[in-house]
């Protein structure tokens, strides 16, 4: 009677032990599985960064096996910096970056492997566990225009301001991408024209340019972002890049625009910027006077008739011709001065405090309605800020800098009224100090980089 029981006895140790190496295998799988995840989320990580920087390097070279020279190095680079080896004791392996031109695109393929030491799952015959990611970058052919604020309160930034703006540039193919460059404080100067027709552009003209800004005169973002605008446009519909951008930069809130302040007169025909300063006015008048549109701060001389005191009454619409000459329309109804919303504004400057309210107003609601313009024609806006004036609150309406900047770009965190969920979505990056400043712009870069087909 006694066999049966030593049986059924060896039967249960039996079940004992293959009870403990399901256990010792389900314990093993629960930690190398998350040791595993740890390393494909490390992984996942370094591809994407190598992905990246492999796009922003490709424009660096005078040709193709050059330019795809650098995207591998930079790739490489970059992977062996976010994926240090022995990650919990893992081993990477870069696979080759896969570079592939295609009539003005560039598809960037990074893919890796890891292999890990397995724990407990060792009963179970493992010895490593093998985890894989791979990211791809499509860079396409570009039509950007690089808007730069140079009015006078970003002087003590001058440097840096100078130095990040060439290095954003150099992350753009002088041969495959067209860029245009304007720089706007008073008025507007149109440094580098965008190619109509052919693709590239002038990499030392725009960097000569932009170190030779001075930092001089008021706010007028709404004439920067409508030369912007007009240069992309300015491109046939057969020609044009199937990515265009705009990126804005600034350091706090517009108080200037343009427009024809005399329509009427037969002796004022130069179209002009109309400048209030910034702090709330006592009783004397804050206009500053009449600037020209086509420089950063040059004052219009005064005639009899033709001076800023002779000004009774704003114009009611943004009344310019799209011409070299900017020349007056008064068939012109694309943007109204004077309107209801999203700021009230009318046309008196009976008062101190009216012209300066007026003057506010009209300048941030231009620089929106030409923003929201170009997104409706598929123009990506990115925006860039810096300083604290951008975050505090300015003009009438108490209103931060940053909230337009967001509202430009219609960032998913822009403020409800400008808001607009079917228009193309952009960037707004804040840099408080100088040495935010050519991150955001690398940002920027990277943000362009990962809009794909």
């Amino acid at each position: 009677m006694r066999i049966p029981y030593r049986r059924q006895d060896g039967q249960v140790l039996i079940l004992v032990a293959l009870c403990a190496i399901v256990l010792i295998a389900s314990v093993g799988l629960a930690v190398d599985s998350g040791l595993g995840y740890l390393v494909k989320a490390k992984l996942n990580s370094a591809v994407d960064s190598a992905s990246l920087a492999a796009a922003r390097s490709v424009t660096l070279g005078d040709t193709q096996t050059e330019q795809a020279a650098n995207a591998r190095q930079s790739a490489k680079e970059f992977f062996n910096i976010n994926y240090p080896d022995k990650f919990l004791l893992s081993t990477p392996t870069l696979n080759p970056v896969g570079v592939t031109f295609d009539k003005g695109m560039v598809t960037i393929d990074v893919s890796a492997t890891a292999s890990l030491p397995v724990s407990l799952m060792g009963v179970l015959g493992f010895k490593t566990l093998d985890v894989a990611a791979s990211a791809q970058t499509i860079r396409k052919d570009l039509d950007m225009v690089l808007v730069m604020d140079t009015s006078g309160s970003l002087n003590g930034n001058a440097k840096a301001v100078r130095a990040a703006g060439v290095s954003f540039l150099n992350k753009f193919n002088t041969t495959v991408d067209r860029v245009g460059l304007l720089h706007f404080a008073s008025g507007v100067q149109l440094d580098l024209p965008i190619k109509p027709v052919n693709r590239g552009f002038d990499r030392t003209i725009a960097s000569t340019a932009i170190n030779a800004f001075n930092f001089t005169g008021g706010t007028n973002s709404s004439e920067g972002m409508w030369q912007a605008r007009s240069q992309l446009n300015s491109i046939e519909q057969i020609n044009r890049s199937s990515l265009r951008v705009i990126v804005f930069f600034s350091d706090g809130s517009p108080a200037a625009f343009s427009s024809y302040f005399f329509p009427g007169s037969t002796t004022c025909k130069s179209t002009g910027t109309i400048a209030t300063l910034t702090d709330k006015p006592g009783s004397a008048s804050p206009l500053r006077g009449l600037y020209r549109m086509d420089a950063t701060d040059t004052e219009l001389a005064p005639t009899t008739s033709c001076d800023v005191d002779k000004l009774t009454t704003l114009p009611d619409w943004y009344n310019m011709q799209n011409d070299a000459a900017r020349t007056y329309s008064a068939t012109v109804r694309e943007f109204p001065i004077v309107t209801t919303t999203p700021r009230v504004v009318t046309n008196s400057l009976a008062t101190p405090l009216l012209e300066w309210t007026n003057v506010h107003r009209a300048s941030r609601n231009l620089a929106e309605a030409i923003a929201t313009k170009a997104r409706q024609e598929g123009i990506f806006v990115f925006t860039l800020g810096m300083g604290a004036s951008l975050t505090a609150a300015e003009g009438p309406d108490a209103e931060k800098g940053e909230d337009l900047l967001r509202c430009l770009a219609n960032t998913v965190d822009a403020p409800s009224r400008c808001r607009k969920a079917a228009e193309p979505v952009g960037l707004y990056c804040y840099a408080a100090t100088e040495s935010d400043l050519s991150p955001c712009f690398t940002r920027l870069a990277s943000a362009i980089l990962r809009i794909s087909k």
